[in-house]
């Protein structure tokens, strides 16, 4: 075995119910809050109402920024900044998604520090300090991992260009993990999370800097969601399908802040940068396919173990025959979710590819995948995921 090492700082209150102790969790770490969410609608109404009582009955002084947009962008990020500033936060909350707990994170940071939060992606020289506001968070979704990473995902639409923070003390304080938040998310939605969360586990499993302890959440994370993402489509009121999910997502989370992601999240990240409009679970689904028969036969033996937890028949099969057929069986599945798309689906022009193909190489993900891929390999790849 060798050497490896695992952080993981946030106190995860995982359950049906939790949401209702967000009043203590904030006021555990601040008594000015900035809460950020998405703008308020119908389906959400009554749980911003339920947050903001929680934190003033906890005496928690609270302004609202509720700007965040899906894929959020750098001018999201620093109208939040402003208000937290004037407001005197001493605390963030993120009440959503990913895109909320990723502006919560990125405010925490650009609120205390000179310039914007772009100024602090993960390869500058300048990273963010002490004087990040405490970030505390309630994920209403199961699929991006943020409530347990230390990533915050931003877009710049002036570059177009989608990168990242990257810092320890970007991990939520405190994470609330509610399932029972997540049993109204529309079927499309749960469908492309859910494949985020396949896709986190999947990646941190093959990549070189996984460890045992990586390897355990991410086997468990990939059984779970065989089993549970297709019920929590079927049926989103399915608490125990929801539950399910909820803690795959978390531990999913878990692995990735450790091991990190491969080539088709430098993809799946270079295409909604280019092309805001795409949610990121469904630019990894036009992809992994053709990524998959690109790449199964430099890492036989982990591509088949995942296969055997997605088809027990498998089991007859040498790891090479396994692996060859798992990409057949995750077409299967996203036919199953209803995400067996192609980039033509989500309005990607075929002319634009190469292009494309060059922003995957922005992001150094590609460079841990088991086969690591040159320009001329991802531009077929992208060619490859056209039409599904």
């Amino acid at each position: 075995m060798n050497p490896f090492q695992y952080f993981q700082p946030t106190e995860i209150r995982f359950g049906a119910g939790r949401v209702a102790e967000v009043g203590e969790a904030v006021a555990r770490r601040g008594l000015r809050c900035l809460i950020v969410t998405v703008p308020e609608f119908p389906a959400f109404a009554p749980l911003f109402r339920r947050v903001k009582d929680s934190l003033a009955a906890r005496g928690v002084a609270f302004a609202h920024f509720d700007g965040v947009v899906p894929n959020p962008t750098v001018d999201v990020v620093s109208a939040g900044g402003a208000l937290a500033r004037d407001f005197g936060a001493d605390v963030v909350l993120g009440v959503g998604g990913g895109s909320s707990m990723d502006t919560a994170k990125a405010i925490a940071v650009e609120a205390t520090h000179e310039g914007s939060c772009w100024n602090y992606l993960f390869f500058r020289e300048t990273q963010p300090s002490a004087r990040t506001l405490p970030i505390v968070v309630v994920t209403t979704t199961s699929g991006t991992g943020s409530h347990v990473t230390q990533v915050a995902v931003v877009t710049n639409p002036r570059e177009k260009n989608k990168s990242a923070l990257f810092h320890a003390r970007l991990y939520p304080k405190i994470s609330i993990v509610d399932p029972e938040l997540m049993v109204s998310v529309p079927n499309r939605v749960t469908a492309a999370t859910g494949f985020d969360v396949f896709a986190h586990a999947f990646e941190s499993y093959i990549n070189p800097a996984g460890s045992p302890y990586t390897d355990l959440l991410a086997l468990e994370t990939l059984r779970l969601v065989s089993k549970f993402l297709p019920a929590a489509v079927r049926n989103g009121t399915d608490l125990a399908a929801r539950t399910s999910m909820a803690w795959a997502d978390t531990m999913a989370g878990l692995a990735i802040a450790n091991a990190g992601v491969t080539l088709p999240h430098g993809i799946g990240m270079a295409i909604s940068g280019l092309y805001p409009h795409v949610a990121h679970g469904e630019a990894l689904a036009c992809v992994y396919p053709a990524i998959l028969g690109y790449s199964w036969d430099a890492a036989p033996a982990k591509f088949a173990a995942v296969g055997r937890l997605f088809d027990a028949s498998l089991e007859k099969l040498g790891d090479a025959a396994a692996a060859k057929k798992f990409g057949s069986m995750v077409e299967a599945f996203l036919q199953k979710i209803g995400l067996r798309i192609g980039l033509a689906d989500l309005n990607i022009p075929e002319e634009e590819l190469k292009g494309l193909a060059q922003a995957s190489l922005v992001l150094p993900d590609y460079k841990n995948h088991p086969r690591v891929a040159g320009l001329d390999d991802i531009h077929a790849i992208l060619r490859n995921s056209v039409k599904p």
